[in-house]
C-alpha cells in the first residue's frame, strides 16, 4: 500500500509540465491548484482519523486506495481550469486520507511484530515514487499525459487487489467514556512535534511539485531529464529508509534526526546553487538521503508520545506535517513567481539546518524506551 501511494504521487510529478501547457497557466496559478491539492488532503485527513476511530485501519486503507487508483487519471483527463481545480482537490483528499490510514496500519504492524518497521514502510513509498517518477516523464513523451494516467490506473489496480487481503486488521480504538469520541490533546509538545513534521516535509513538496519545472525552466533540462529530479530524490530516500530502522537502533533517534537534517540542508543548498541540471539532480539525491528517516522518526515519536493514544498523536502530527508537503508548495509557487525557484531551495536548506537544533523532541521514537536518543 505504501508503494502504491508513492507510485501514484511520483507519477503526478512529471504530469505537472504538461498540465501547465494544457491549461496555459503560470506558476502562480499552478501554485493555487497545488493549494487545492493540499486543501483536499487537509480536509480528508481528519475524516480519515474519524473513520479510524470507528473502523479497522485495513478497511480505511483499502477504501481510500481504491479512490487513489483512479485519481491521477481524472486529473490527466481534465482540460478546463475549474474542473482541474476540483480534480486536484479530490486527488489530494484521497491521497492524504490513504496516507493517514496506512501509517496507522503500520503502527499496528509494528506492535504485532514487536519491532520497528516504519522507516521500511516509508521506504516502499519512496520506491514507488522513484518508479512512478522515472517512468512517468518518458511515458508522457511517448504516449501523452492522458494515456499515462490510464497506465497508472491499470498498474495500481492489480496492486490493490493483490495486496488488500494480506493487510492486518489493525487497532480499532474504543469510544471514549461519556460519548466524547474526539478531543484535541493538551500537551503542547505534540504540537511542537507536528510543527517539526511540517518543516521537515517542506523539502518533499518542494522537490515533488517544483523540481521538474526548476530544472526545465531555470536550468534548461529536457522533460525526461527534469522528471529524474524527484525520481532520484525518491530513490535515495528509499535506499536510506530501508536501512533506517537499523540506523535508528544503532545511533538513537535524536542523533539520527540531527545528522539527517544537516545532510538534507547540504543537499538542498547544493541543488539551489547548482548551474547544471545533472548536478542539481545529484544534489536532490543527497537531500533525499538526509530527509529519508526524518519523517518516520517523527511519526514514531508521535505514535509513542507519553500520555496520548497512538491514534491521537498520529492524527495531530500527520495532519500538521502533511500541510508542509501539500500546502507549502503553493506558497513556493507564489514566491517563485517573484524570485525564481533557486533561492527557494536555498531557503529550504536554511530551514532544515534550523530543524536540526530541535532533534531532542523525537526521543520517544526509539522503539525500546528512550534508549540512546535521550542523550
Amino acid at each position: 500500500m505504501f508503494f502504491l501511494n508513492g507510485f501514484v504521487v511520483g507519477s503526478w510529478a512529471p504530469q505537472i509540465p504538461p498540465l501547465v501547457e494544457r491549461l496555459g497557466i503560470d506558476k502562480a496559478t499552478l501554485g493555487l491548484l497545488i493549494l487545492g491539492f493540499g486543501a483536499g488532503a487537509l480536509t480528508m485527513m481528519p475524516i480519515a482519523g474519524i473513520l479510524l476511530s470507528r473502523r479497522q485501519s485495513r478497511d480505511v486503507v483499502v477504501g481510500f486506495a481504491a479512490a487513489v487508483v483512479v485519481s491521477i487519471l481524472v486529473v490527466s483527463a481534465s482540460s478546463h481550469l475549474a474542473v482541474t481545480a476540483l480534480a486536484m482537490y479530490l486527488f489530494g483528499g484521497v491521497v492524504g486520507a490513504m496516507d493517514v490510514a496506512m501509517n496507522a496500519n503500520a503502527v499496528s504492524v509494528e506492535r504485532a511484530l514487536g519491532r520497528p518497521i516504519m522507516s521500511a514502510s516509508h521506504g516502499f513509498w519512496s520506491l514507488g515514487g522513484f518508479v512512478g517518477g522515472a517512468i512517468g516523464g518518458f511515458a508522457i513523451e511517448q504516449v501523452g499525459a492522458l494515456a499515462h494516467g490510464a497506465m497508472v490506473a491499470a498498474v495500481t489496480l492489480p496492486m490493490l487487489v493483490a495486496g488488500a487481503p494480506h493487510l492486518i486488521g489493525g487497532d480499532r480504538p474504543p469510544v471514549a467514556e461519556g460519548g466524547r469520541r474526539m478531543s484535541l490533546p493538551r500537551d503542547p509538545k505534540i504540537y511542537l512535534i507536528g510543527l517539526i513534521a511540517l518543516l521537515c516535509m517542506i523539502p518533499e513538496g518542494a522537490v515533488l511539485d517544483w523540481a521538474a519545472l526548476y530544472l526545465q525552466n531555470e536550468r534548461g533540462a529536457s522533460l525526461a531529464t527534469a522528471g529524474m529530479a524527484f525520481a532520484v530524490f525518491s530513490a535515495t530516500m528509499a535506499l536510506m529508509r530501508f536501512a533506517g530502522d537499523r540506523v535508528r537502533d544503532r545511533f538513537g533517534a535524536v542523533a539520527t534526526m540531527r545528522v539527517s537534517t544537516q545532510v538534507a540542508a547540504a543537499g538542498m543548498l547544493a541543488a539551489g546553487l547548482s548551474p547544471w541540471p545533472w548536478l542539481a539532480i545529484a544534489a536532490f539525491g543527497i537531500a533525499g538521503l538526509g530527509i529519508a528517516n526524518v519523517v518516520p522518526i517523527i511519526f514514531s515519536a508521535a505514535g509513542n508520545h507519553p500520555g496520548l493514544s497512538s491514534g491521537t498523536g498520529m492524527s495531530v502530527v500527520t495532519t500538521m506535517g502533511y500541510s508542509g508537503i501539500l500546502v507549502a508548495p503553493s506558497a513556493i509557487g507564489l514566491a517563485a513567481q517573484v524570485v525564481g525557484l533557486a533561492p527557494i531551495y536555498v531557503a529550504v536548506a536554511v530551514v532544515m539546518a534550523a530543524v536540526s537544533l530541535s532533534a531532542g523532541l523525537v526521543r520517544y521514537a526509539d522503539f525500546k524506551g528512550n534508549g540512546t536518543s535521550a542523550s
